[in-house]
């Protein structure tokens, strides 16, 4: 059940240029309620006189023992920079869990292919995590423009085999996600969040070899209840909401010219 959370600021860890980490908790004490991969929460950016609606963020990763929320938050415009301003000590107010969720096969032998480009890798962290603890071996595929916008690279080689593309080619293969070699190997599912581009390369991809594909879009979701209509998506039934009816889709789902 979703709900309004005054959360406590653990740390925030700048991890490069516009990129931070912040772990909360909630400052109640309550337990965090229950969270999948895919899901966000919707962040209150206070003091901020041109910033009126809440900000999507997606949930990176939950340590339940502790009861802390991770969440990985991108300086885009003025309302994340603030929100990355947060500091140590300070409250935000935040509502969660919203959204639907990825989809782990029931055969424990499929093989699993997690496809993250910048902030995108966000959600793939958690799924991976998860997709470890119901007895996957996932592999990851993260890509950015440089090195420096690979993240969290130790915390992903936890959960499975880690895979690096930059454009540059100063970390890993040099190109785009869709031109790493690992795509040589056959996988059962892919699941991926990051740029939209990125997102339909992989989707046709997918689709071209008959694979399984989820992705997570990153709509502007402004109200996180379906009632602004800022994240309508055209799907084979329609136009939905993104923020209530996904942000996980099948890409069989998703109406996608490509």
């Amino acid at each position: 059940m979703k709900k309004k959370f005054d959360m406590f600021v653990i740390s925030n860890e700048q991890l490069n240029y516009q990129n931070h980490l912040l772990k909360v908790t909630p400052a109640s004490g309550e337990k965090l309620p229950a969270m999948q991969p895919g899901q966000f929460v919707q962040i209150l950016v206070e003091n901020s006189p041109n910033t009126f609606l809440r900000r999507p963020i997606s949930v990176n990763s939950v340590d339940e023992e502790k009861n802390v929320l991770w969440l990985l938050v991108q300086k885009v415009g003025e309302g994340t920079q603030r929100i990355c301003k947060t500091k140590s000590g300070e409250m935000l107010d935040i509502i969660l869990p919203l959204g639907n969720t990825f989809t782990l096969p029931e055969k424990k032998e499929a093989r699993l292919l997690l496809i993250g480009g910048g902030v995108g890798i966000a959600p793939m962290l958690f799924l991976g995590r998860k997709a470890k603890e119901n007895g996957f071996n996932p592999h990851f595929l993260l890509g950015g423009r440089s090195e420096r916008d690979l993240l969290q690279l130790d915390d992903f080689q936890e959960y499975g085999i880690v895979h690096a593309t930059t454009e540059d080619g100063s970390a890993g293969e040099k190109g785009f996600v869709t031109h790493h070699s690992v795509l040589k190997n056959d996988f059962d599912f892919i699941y991926t969040c990051g740029p939209k581009p990125m997102m339909m390369s992989v989707a046709k991809y997918a689709r071209e070899r008959n694979i399984d594909c989820e992705v997570s879009l990153e709509n502007l979701m402004a109200c996180g209840f379906g009632a602004c209509l800022c994240c309508v998506e055209k799907t084979t039934r329609g136009n939905v909401c993104t923020c209530t009816e996904g942000p996980v889709f099948n890409i069989k789902k998703l109406v996608w010219q490509n």
